[in-house]
């Protein structure tokens, strides 16, 4: 990694979607890169490290499945890593058994005790739908009942959603949820892209692969703020991308934006196998978590995990504080007036300071792995190659304003 004074770009945050700025910017454009990242580690939230005592890879920051339809994607991550053939699938714990997740027939001939055909699955839930008109839900519990029926909201999503949130769904709005999809086939696997893995060396390898080029320095805990005013005046052509919090960056003048976080409990224990799955999901009140992810599972290719001994980590959902990590943003009408006027910020902080806003918590938006990654190549190619290469004006970025 290079080690300079000067530099083309500056990107601040090294998850997926700095990352790719970068990488782009140095091997595309032969531009040196300077990424500053205020943890101790690269990668964001998609870190992950093996457990010591057993040598578990352990996802930090809960688990990260990636899968993507979008055939540029996969061929650019391919460039860092190779990937598994693991498919994502997720079982509900209820009344103390195992459900196949999401809703489907097996589900739903488990819930009701008896096979269900495609025909009859779809008129069961139909009928019990029929409740409420979605036209009328008037919060989330009226809307989910509108969509799937009583029985399998009281089961499957009434608590979840309460331990999620911390909100009754009766007091919590029906546009939270827009639709709760039910298969009406056998088919559990959760995801329906075209292409799904694991990095077959863990994601920590694929994040510094991305990072590998000499041209890209990464700065471990730095903090933005605390060496921003040294870097620009030292690079003062250099175009910033700003990947952390868009509140954070404005000092709150609007108001700070509403998130949820997540808490994580992990534990090693003495057995080869603990649930026998990837994620079980805990949908009953007197369970204070939401779901138990199992990392042995994520990765049964490799023989060198322990067969005695297993690591499991709890999650738990909550309202983010000031000073938590933000993982889903809230997005309620508040939150959403102070984003507009974020938004109009940012557009005015690119054209005069030549500051980019990108990423999950830069744009306010819950944004998946390979959602990150594709809004980065299109910044990359719509908005900073040509300023870098051919001193085209920055313009706000329209993938990252919506």
């Amino acid at each position: 990694m290079a080690t300079s004074s000067r530099y083309d770009l500056i990107v601040v945050g090294s998850g997926f979607f700095g990352l790719t700025v970068a990488e782009r910017a140095a091997t595309q454009l032969g531009k040196r890169v300077l990424v500053l990242e205020r943890r101790n580690h690269i990668g964001g939230n998609a870190y992950s490290e093996a457990e010591p005592t057993t040598g578990i890879e352990v996802h930090k920051y809960g688990a990260h499945l990636f899968h993507t339809s979008n055939d540029r994607v996969w061929e650019y991550v391919n460039q860092f890593t190779d990937f598994t053939n693991y498919q994502h699938r997720v079982f509900a714990l209820h009344n103390g058994q195992a459900y196949q997740f999401p809703m489907g027939l097996g589900l739903i001939s488990q819930f009701f005790g008896r096979y269900f055909s495609p025909d009859e699955a779809r008129k069961l839930i139909a009928e019990q739908a029929g409740e409420i008109d979605t036209a009328d839900a008037k919060n989330l519990e009226e809307k989910a009942i509108s969509l799937i029926g009583r029985p399998l909201y009281e089961a499957f999503i009434k608590h979840y959603t309460a331990k999620q949130w911390q909100t009754d769904p009766t007091e919590l709005p029906a546009g939270n949820i827009t639709r709760l999809p039910v298969r009406y086939t056998f088919d559990n696997r959760y995801f329906n892209d075209k292409y799904e893995g694991l990095p077959v060396d863990g994601y920590t390898a694929w994040l510094e692969n991305m990072a590998a080029d000499e041209r890209i320095e990464v700065r471990l805990s730095t903090d933005w703020f605390a060496v921003r005013d040294e870097l620009r005046a030292q690079n003062p052509d250099a175009p910033v991308v700003y990947t952390g919090p868009l509140d954070r960056y404005f000092e709150y003048s609007a108001g700070r934006l509403g998130w949820r976080t997540l808490d994580f409990e992990t534990e090693v224990l003495d057995t080869g196998d603990f649930q026998g799955t990837p994620v079980m999901n805990y949908n009953d009140a007197d369970v204070p978590y939401t779901r138990i992810h199992e990392f042995r599972h994520f990765h049964p290719e490799r023989d060198s995990y322990p067969t005695d001994k297993t690591v499991i980590m709890r999650e738990f959902s909550r309202f983010a504080k000031d000073d938590d990590e933000p993982y889903y943003p809230i997005n309620t009408a508040e939150d959403r007036a102070m984003l507009s006027a974020y938004r109009e910020l940012a557009r005015t902080e690119t054209a005069a300071a030549n500051v980019l806003f990108g990423g999950r918590l830069g744009t306010y938006q819950y944004l998946d792995m390979h959602m990150a990654i594709a809004s980065a190549l299109t910044m990359f190619d719509n908005t900073l190659a040509p300023h870098l290469r051919d001193g085209a004006p920055l313009v706000a970025d329209p993938a990252g304003a919506e």
